[in-house]
């Protein structure tokens, strides 16, 4: 079976200075890919390569045999979660309506639902633990809460694809469990293929059956608990405790682990 995602000879420049070079990439389908990488080391703009946003300056991307911006098209090959989720206490529409927002891609803005995929919003709902909660006016529930609507939102559509950039960075440390629970319920319920950005690395240690690293080029991609302790402290500074690596000597004297879940692109 051909891989979901195929990602061949990839390049990206912004203005003559290169973000991404030579990025060959598959993602099996069924499989969870984590990406991690340091600041400016093109995640950011992979994503947006992916969901169509920007054209590769080489190479090119295909999902399901697609190029994403018909992909994106399609309505129900991806569905995306952004970092930065939009400000709901203004918003008047209730938790189970703005699940019913991600059915949009697949009938469009203007068609009526049809009876089947609302009652596949009735069954998220209560996948991610909110039915109790669907008539309440959105900005009445707690970050975590919003969290997971707009992950039942984001795979209302029933997509093959789940992209989530970090899905748990603005997400109180008690409530981050709950968000992979969901997630992994999600993937396995909904047999979907995640690619996961994120700088925090126990997420995507919990999460991911294949990590990338990538700095402008892609410098690993195996199993997370594969990953050479020296790689991930020299060019990621993250926290090796949290991917079972241990304490790794440096050389450099004074030097402290970051932990990337702290870092932002």
């Amino acid at each position: 079976m051909p891989p979901l995602v195929e990602i061949q000879h990839l390049e990206f420049s912004y203005d003559g200075q290169t973000v991404l070079r030579d990025i060959d990439l598959a993602v099996e389908q069924g499989t969870t890919l984590g990406v991690i990488g340091p600041n400016g080391g093109g995640k950011t703009t992979l994503m947006r390569l992916l969901l169509g946003l920007l054209t590769p300056t080489q190479g090119a991307i295909h999902i399901n045999g697609l190029p994403p911006t018909q992909a994106i098209l399609r309505g129900n090959l991806i569905g995306y979660l952004p970092q930065h989720l939009p400000q709901v206490q203004p918003f008047p529409l209730t938790v189970r309506q703005v699940v019913r927002l991600g059915l949009a891609g697949k009938t469009g803005l203007l068609r009526r639902y049809h009876r089947a995929d609302l009652d596949f919003v009735e069954t998220l709902l209560q996948r991610v633990g909110l039915a109790e909660m669907a008539d309440k006016r959105i900005g009445a529930l707690s970050g975590g809460q919003i969290q997971r609507a707009f992950i039942a939102k984001a795979v209302a559509g029933r997509p093959r694809l789940l992209i989530l950039d970090e899905p748990t960075t603005a997400i109180d440390r008690s409530m981050r469990h709950r968000i992979i629970e969901t997630i992994q319920q999600l993937k396995a319920d909904l047999d979907l293929t995640i690619i996961l950005i994120s700088h925090d690395l126990r997420a995507v240690t919990a999460i991911a059956d294949r990590i990338a690293c990538l700095n402008v080029s892609l410098h690993y991609h195996d199993v997370p608990q594969h990953i050479p302790a020296e790689l991930a402290y020299d060019m990621f500074a993250c926290d090796l405790e949290a991917m079972g690596l241990g304490h790794v000597h440096s050389g450099r004297a004074g030097v402290t682990p970051l932990n990337i879940s702290e870092k932002h692109d």
